[in-house]
């Protein structure tokens, strides 16, 4: 099943018989950039990201629920087709099932995605249980995980050493166990990601991975260029939007000051 020549919406079930078929994944988090990436995406990730890209954090911990109501119930209503996942936030899940599946239960209802997606491995797997047992569909995220980046250390790819490429098998087989549709796979050394993807029945979503992995998810920011300060190595840079931007608002600048904006064409002036 591809999204291209169709206007069928993309279901999470849909998603997980897409094992082994190339899927498309880009974050969004405003209504117009989705209705943009809606007609070549299977997925539309409402991703934490959205902390440093969109309010310039350093990391992706200081986020809300409600932030990411906010930005999913936008992505949702620029959303025709393309699957909508959205993130769950540092400290929205983590402390009991119970918790997750309140603050889960709220972001299916209040923006209308189709699933969320939480960080964890073999520690997450109950907390997946009880939620998709529950009727909330799961997307996993293992390997290098944002939200632990201070357990960590900083961010870095994982999968180096023989025990560190066993943790993450380990992980993947125990969020696919607990029910999950899919796992984002991050920042894991490509053989290991790519033994996973054989390994596991549901597919596996990489970046920084494997071409191997059964998709590929980027923050858009990254593909657009809009900012120039980083691109790390598992981004290719489909476009430089930053200058063509910032060009666009000097020669607005100019106009305004040498008073050749706004023209007569442009104002409203009586008429007979």
């Amino acid at each position: 099943m591809s999204v291209q020549g169709t206007t069928k919406p993309i279901t999470v079930p849909d998603l997980r018989r897409m094992k082994g078929t190339p899927q498309v994944w880009l974050t969004a988090y405003t209504t117009p950039m989705a209705r943009l990436l809606d007609p070549h995406c299977d997925v539309l990730l409402v991703g934490d990201s959205l902390g440093m890209v969109l309010y310039g954090l350093p990391n992706t911990l200081n986020l809300s629920v409600d932030t990411m109501i906010m930005h999913g119930a936008a992505v949702v209503r620029g959303a025709k087709h393309a699957c909508v996942v959205v993130d769950m936030p540092f400290g929205s899940y983590q402390q009991s099932p119970q918790l997750a599946f309140a603050n889960a239960a709220r972001v299916l209802a209040e923006t209308g995605c189709q699933a969320v997606k939480l960080e964890g491995g073999e520690e997450m797997a109950e907390t997946i249980h009880f939620l998709t047992a529950r009727g909330v569909p799961v997307c996993g995220h293992v390997g290098l995980m944002p939200q632990s980046v201070n357990v960590a250390g900083g961010f870095r790819a994982t999968g180096r050493t023989h025990d560190e490429a066993a943790k993450v098998m380990q992980d993947a087989k125990a969020v696919a166990a607990a029910g999950a549709f899919a796992v984002v796979v991050e920042g894991t050394l490509e053989p290991v990601a790519a033994l996973i993807t054989a390994e596991i029945s549901i597919p596996t979503i990489g970046i920084g991975a494997s071409p191997q992995c059964d998709g590929q998810v980027l923050v858009i920011d990254d593909v657009l260029g809009t900012f120039n300060d980083f691109v790390p190595r598992f981004v290719k840079r489909y476009a430089q939007l930053g200058p063509i931007i910032s060009d666009a608002a000097a020669a607005y600048a100019a106009d305004v000051r040498a008073r050749v904006f706004p023209g007569v064409e442009h104002t409203f002036r009586k008429t007979k």
